[in-house]
């Protein structure tokens, strides 16, 4: 029992000897200068269509459509998507400037290889596009809540085009203006 406590006795004494003798420590300091991008999309909104064949009753039509949105501001300001369009026409003829919705909450993913804090959105569903002769103020489709939003994602979103069943056939044509803004 002697050479165990003395045994142990040594390998305190050594370690203590160790740690007494190392060299001094310097502190210094780290620092990272991170500068803020920009707010854009990543790339142009593409445009949407629709086909429909008329059945003598009321028919909606839907169509997907994605923004890719880049928030590389760094601010955490959130942004917004503002829409508005002219109503579809065709000819002297054209669809209700109500008949373009979004009746569900659009997805919202993050791209490949961004890890984003996704966007919480703060616009009420359903949407309805503003349409008329002339594209009316364009108002929230979407709308990006302060420290959400930021790095590269998807919004996924699906507008619905109801055709009444009195409607003519024909090739029917809208301009759709989509603006990105910082804020929710």
């Amino acid at each position: 029992m002697l050479s165990v406590s003395r045994l142990a006795a040594a390998v305190v004494f050594a370690s203590g000897s160790l740690l007494a003798t190392g060299g001094s420590a310097d502190a210094t300091t780290a620092t990272a200068t991170i500068t803020g991008g920009t707010l854009g999309f990543v790339s142009a909104p593409t445009s949407t269509g629709f086909s429909v064949t008329l059945t003598g009753k009321d028919v909606v039509s839907t169509s997907t459509h994605t923004f890719d949105v880049g928030d590389a501001t760094g601010s955490g300001a959130g942004w917004n998507i503002t829409a508005t369009s002219t109503a579809f026409t065709a000819g002297s003829r054209s669809l209700a400037p109500t008949s373009v919705t979004v009746q569900a909450v659009p997805t919202v993913a993050c791209d490949v290889g961004a890890s984003c804090t996704t966007a919480t959105n703060g616009v009420s569903y359903p949407y309805v596009l503003p349409a008329g002769a002339t594209a009316p103020t364009a108002t929230k489709i979407f709308s990006s809540a302060a420290n959400t939003g930021l790095g590269n994602q998807t919004v996924t979103l699906v507008f619905q085009l109801a055709i009444p069943a009195s409607a003519f056939a024909g090739s029917y044509s809208s301009t759709w203006t989509y603006t990105l803004g910082s804020g929710p």
